[in-house]
């Protein structure tokens, strides 16, 4: 939290030295700016940006740069967008089933299988909800300083801030810093949350744009004390509302001695040399060569003062049990890409990874007579290539790559073509094929618990996804994808020979599965009033019943919104209902950091209502919300996962606040 502290101070101070050109005007970037999600010249006025001490810069100079180049402007606005992505990920987490403490995993209610990934992922998965990957850092050009502020209340003593400060030096250099910080107590025993992502990046480009350079370096620290969840003889205590047990401290977990972390750091540098460039309106060919470098190097660990021997079974060791894995990854990507007004956009590249991953002993399985090995590591090359090309309101667009030698093989494609009849109406189809080795921890996993070690040689997972999109306006945003999935590696507890249930080990399914997804969101409004839905209808088709999704995700939203105080503030308020149907849902495996497959009993079917007051003052907006009020009248049979309740009603408020200079 001192970081947090450190780096507002170091913006709040920044913000009173007008360090760069005061003419500075930064051109408004490409032409795929998302302004329907920004402010628009009309709305100018009525955001109150009356502090910008540059009077020539606008809103839409406060450029926001993804790693694809995409670009958009800071939106300063309130919408009910905004008051979805006021969480903790700081985006819409429609379809993911939050644990009770802030900070802790998500169950995922919904599955996606549009992949491009050619190498395994590491493992721990379900600790990578909040783990900031290349395609969650941004980049800044802003004609004068920006700082944003961000603050929510947490669960018993703590709270979650992200500070963020940008500025150009020069209309060419920019960089950012930025921390966000959570500490969570819990209401439950042994539930302790904390976690840190600070993140640094910089971009700069040569006055004549012949040369474009940007990097960014992240260090992250992700701690959970883990409890196993509720004991079996708790779960009518909870259920029946017992009221001693209303108090959830006194509710006993299954062990209190133990914790995990996730830690990485990366460094990532892109840069951009144009051999030929579009110098005006008449050019019609641009060539450049290009470099990506990134260097990842993250641990997961799990560590447990006692062995849990009643939970994960039989340890090596009664005490002192501690289970450490590491990835060392080291990415270079050589691109050329040529543009022509005819052909369309054209890329060919080149990429190497080496790749350490695993543990620093071998182990012995005295059971079967095996050794199980330490390390996977080795070197994958790849080629692969991308094309664009537009045609008036018609864009096609490609991607695909191979590894072409190591000891993974690896094959994605995928191909949209979206179509824009006007403004208001929008179609998209796409397709998507994708083959690749299981995750690390899948093919090797070691633990000082005896059935917790195994090496494997699964097949590789291959999915093929075929999806459409339809847009018109507000009223209807229409998605659905079907996708066939073969090979597909999940966990499951083990069922020995004897007929006993073991531990939890991955297993491959040699069956295909089908799965379709069908996503409507609409608002609709009259006067002041609106209603805000997203429903999603799911169907898995599998004779293992390995891919277990609700059937049915909806979240609605009733609100009014209103200039108030002679317009002085913007007020919104409202209720929100998510529901899910029940289904038999992923249990958690702390140990192992994964969720896995169960099929004893389905989980769901219960409501949750939110009352939220958001108000916006000139650059402030303020977010108050009752959580989950309905929790008493309802009925006490929420859960996240099996054994780990749902959170109970919680009044919570927070704030995110823009400077600008």
């Amino acid at each position: 939290m001192r970081r947090i502290i450190l780096i507002g101070i170091l913006s709040c101070l920044l913000n009173t030295v007008n360090a760069q050109d005061r003419r500075l005007r930064p051109e408004v970037g490409p032409d795929n700016f998302n302004r329907n999600d920004t402010l628009s010249a009309a709305q100018r006025k009525s955001t109150g940006i009356k502090n910008i001490k540059n009077n020539d810069a606008k809103i839409e100079d406060y450029l926001i740069i993804s790693h694809l180049n995409d670009t958009t402007y800071v939106d300063t606005t309130l919408t009910i967008q905004k008051e979805y992505k006021f969480n903790y990920l700081r985006r819409d987490n429609f379809g993911l089933m939050p644990f009770a403490n802030l900070g802790q995993t998500y169950n995922s209610l919904t599955q996606n299988f549009q992949s491009i990934d050619l190498m395994p992922r590491f493992g721990a998965r379900a600790r990578h909800f909040n783990y900031m990957e290349v395609e969650d850092i941004n980049y800044y050009r802003v004609p004068t300083p920006l700082t944003e502020l961000f603050f929510k209340t947490a669960f018993e003593q703590g709270q979650l801030a992200d500070s963020f400060f940008t500025v150009n030096t020069s209309p060419q250099f920019n960089f950012s810093v930025a921390y966000k910080g959570l500490r969570s107590l819990g209401h439950y025993q042994h539930q302790l949350t904390s976690t840190g992502n600070f993140r640094f990046t910089t971009n700069y480009s040569t006055k004549n744009k012949q040369y474009q350079f940007r990097a960014h370096i992240v260090t992250q620290d992700l701690l959970n004390q883990e409890n196993g969840g509720l004991q079996d003889d708790m779960i009518d205590n909870f259920e029946k509302g017992v009221p001693e047990f209303i108090d959830r401290s006194l509710l006993e977990v299954n062990f209190e001695n133990a914790e995990s972390v996730l830690k990485g750091k990366r460094f990532h540098v892109d840069h951009v040399y144009n051999i030929i460039r579009k110098k005006d309106s008449l050019s019609k060919n641009k060539l450049s060569i290009g470099h990506i470098m990134s260097f990842k190097d993250k641990f997961y660990e799990y560590n447990q003062s006692s062995a849990a021997t009643g939970i994960f079974g039989v340890a090596s060791s009664s005490s002192g049990l501690k289970d450490k894995v590491t990835l060392e990854n080291f990415y270079n990507q050589l691109h050329l890409d040529f543009s022509n007004d005819i052909l369309g956009d054209l890329q060919f590249n080149l990429s190497h990874n080496n790749y350490n991953y695993g543990y620093n002993s071998l182990f012995r399985d005295e059971i079967n007579n095996i050794n199980i090995t330490n390390r996977l590591k080795g070197d994958i090359l790849s080629a692969g290539g991308m094309y664009r090309k537009q045609f008036k309101k018609f864009e096609l667009q490609g991607e695909m790559g191979l590894n072409v030698s190591g000891d993974f093989d690896g094959n994605f494609l995928k191909a949209h073509a979206t179509f824009k009849l006007s403004d208001d109406i929008f179609a998209k189809a796409s397709i998507n094929h994708n083959s690749k080795a299981p995750n690390y921890n899948a093919l090797l996993y070691q633990s000082r618990y005896n059935e917790y070690n195994w090496q494997n040689h699964f097949n590789n997972i291959e999915s093929q996804q075929l999806a459409f999109q339809l847009k018109y306006k507000q009223l209807a945003n229409v998605t659905v994808d079907f996708n066939t999935i073969n090979d597909y590696v999940y966990f499951k507890k083990a069922v020995e020979t004897d007929g006993s249930v073991g531990q939890v080990k991955p297993f491959q399914n040699n069956s295909t599965i089908t799965y379709l997804r069908l996503k409507l969101e609409n608002e609709i409004k009259v006067g002041k009033f609106a209603l805000n839905n997203t429903v999603m209808y799911q169907n898995a088709q599998d004779d293992n019943s390995t891919l277990n999704v609700p059937a049915l995700i909806t979240r609605n939203t009733l609100y009014f919104s209103s200039n108030v105080f002679k317009k002085a503030m913007y007020l919104q308020t409202g209720l929100t209902l998510n529901y899910f149907t029940k289904y038999h849902m992923n249990a958690y495996s702390p140990l192992l950091a994964e969720f896995y497959v169960q099929d004893d009993k389905e989980y769901g079917g219960f409501p949750r209502l939110d009352f939220f007051l958001n108000a916006k003052i000139r650059q402030t907006r303020i977010y108050l919300k009752a959580e989950h009020f309905n929790a008493p009248v309802t009925g006490y049979n929420y859960y996240a996962a099996p054994n780990y309740p749902y959170r109970d009603f919680i009044v919570r408020f927070g704030v995110v606040w823009n400077f600008f200079l």
